[in-house]
């Protein structure tokens, strides 16, 4: 029997897939469930699995664009799983490959009289910077030296000889396409503004130096900075509501809940999962969901549905050593907080320097939607929570906050 094995569909907003690489060779045998192909959406890196068990079939080429429902592969279900541990196909693949070697040893070509002899466009050029033709090695018919012969040979000038000029073209995978498309439609389609201000850290590190052991040891994930920005996020969207709003047409969308995504690098780029109602998440809540989005992401788990919606982003971009940036709005969404590395700085304390470890954090900004008083006024409430956790955010009590 023959299976046809058609794409499924990642979500309700995609119709169409790319085969970014095939798992298995066209004749391999393969198991139910086996991973056979990773496909690119628009959204996300997904894995494609065998539904059933026999050899396998390939309907479609790494690199094409394919239909939701269109027939990528075929498995015939009749045929046997071959015996041992290398089946007679791959014995077959390995033989191969020394007969087609002796068949088609290249057979030394005899020296031609247009060898070393240069094209009218090439002899000009290297007559100007002085080179014999003979002394390079022709890539045209017979041997004959070409204009891009000769414009390989003569450095530009200035430039020093010697080194590695190469270079090389890919294709870019759905998924990067759709970033893209994405950026440039925030730049070209938004009114987007940045506000920047700079938080004092001293009270988390001392809050994570004194608990995370126990935070860590109890919930088992680490007490990191991101729950502590996130349940800033949360504080700040409720106290102004328009940055937890978005454009529709000619209306405008608030949302009563928080759901936060969070800008992550996985294997095949940027990916922002999104956590859900996020205002009911405790610090313990924040920092395994994170880490549970972020091993799916790393592992290409992540589906369509964990990346879909969210109404505010929070991008860390800290960790890969930026001071300062303008981070881009993730649409439809109407602000995106930027979090940056952690520097110890001189600022001024009660009239007096002292080293202080400082983070700059920036908010960008749909200024159709938000005004320059609530984008300032948010990123403040945000640079206050974090500088008072204890009473901003724990109520008071660091424990019970905690759960320790």
């Amino acid at each position: 029997m023959i299976l046809e094995m058609k794409v499924p569909s990642p979500g309700e907003s995609i119709t169409e897939v790319e085969i970014a690489t095939w798992l298995v060779e066209d004749g391999d045998y393969v198991e139910k469930d086996q991973a056979i192909a990773e496909v690119d959406s628009d959204k996300a890196t997904l894995e494609l699995p065998a539904e059933t068990s026999g050899t396998i079939t390939l309907k479609a080429e790494e690199g094409d664009a394919v239909a939701v429902g269109a027939v990528v592969c075929l498995i015939d279900t009749s045929a046997e799983k071959p015996e041992g541990d290398a089946p007679a196909k791959e014995a077959v693949k390995e033989e191969a490959p020394k007969a087609e070697v002796v068949a088609s040893a290249p057979t030394p070509q005899a020296a031609t009289y247009a060898t070393g002899t240069a094209s009218p466009a090439a002899k000009k050029i290297l007559a100007e910077k002085g080179i014999e033709a003979a002394s390079i090695n022709g890539t045209g018919k017979d041997g004959r030296v070409t204009k891009e012969d000769a414009i390989k040979a003569v450095p530009s000038m200035g430039t020093p000889t010697g080194g590695n000029r190469g270079s090389s073209r890919s294709k870019m995978s759905m998924l990067r396409r759709k970033v893209a498309e994405r950026l440039v439609e925030a730049k070209n389609t938004t009114a987007m503004l940045t506000t920047f201000n700079e938080v004092d850290m001293s009270p988390i590190f001392a809050l994570r130096s004194e608990y995370k052991e126990t935070f860590k040891s109890k919930h088992g994930v680490g007490l990191g900075f991101m729950s502590f920005f996130t349940l800033a996020v949360v504080r700040a969207l409720k106290m102004y509501p328009a940055v937890n709003s978005m454009i529709d047409g000619k209306d405008m969308i608030s949302y009563d809940f928080c759901d936060i995504s969070i800008a992550v690098s996985g294997p095949k780029g940027l990916m922002v999962p999104v956590m859900r109602n996020a205002e009911n998440l405790s610090f313990r809540g924040v920092e395994s969901e994170v880490k549970r989005l972020a091993i799916r992401a790393r592992d290409g788990q992540i589906t369509v549905d964990e990346m879909t919606g969210g109404t505010f982003t929070i991008s860390n971009g800290g960790v890969f050593g930026s001071m300062l940036s303008t981070p881009i709005i993730n649409p439809p969404q109407s602000g995106i907080l930027g979090m940056h590395n952690i520097v110890e700085r001189p600022v001024a304390i009660d009239g007096k320097v002292e080293i202080r470890p400082i983070m700059y954090v920036a908010l960008s900004y749909d200024h159709r939607i938000i005004d320059g008083k609530e984008s300032v006024g948010f990123l403040v409430a945000v640079k206050e929570a974090l500088e008072n956790p204890i009473e901003l955010l724990m109520n008071n009590d660091v424990k019970k906050a905690l759960e320790l």
